[in-house]
């Protein structure tokens, strides 16, 4: 599909079909980046988007425990007094 660039105030702009952007899933707000000559329009994702449904996954098959041992503290060892 081609597209013109327009003129937009001081700037330019590109029109984008309603169609085009619901199949990517864009609606406000976009990352553009460049690489190799090429505009890469993105949907700015949510930085911890699928982490609960990743955390149930493990859960669900026993994989939720800590990859590190326990390194008590003398605090640890100590009776806490309130």
């Amino acid at each position: 599909m081609r597209a013109r660039i327009v003129q937009i105030g001081n700037s330019r702009g590109l029109r984008i079909p309603k169609t085009l952007l619901e199949e990517c899933g864009i609606t406000e707000s976009v990352d553009l980046t460049v690489d190799k000559g090429r505009l890469i329009v993105e949907p700015v994702r949510n930085p911890r988007e699928g982490w609960a449904e990743a955390a149930r996954l493990m859960a669900d098959r026993g994989e939720d425990h800590l990859l590190d041992a326990e390194t008590p503290t003398d605090f640890d060892e100590t009776e806490w007094k309130w």
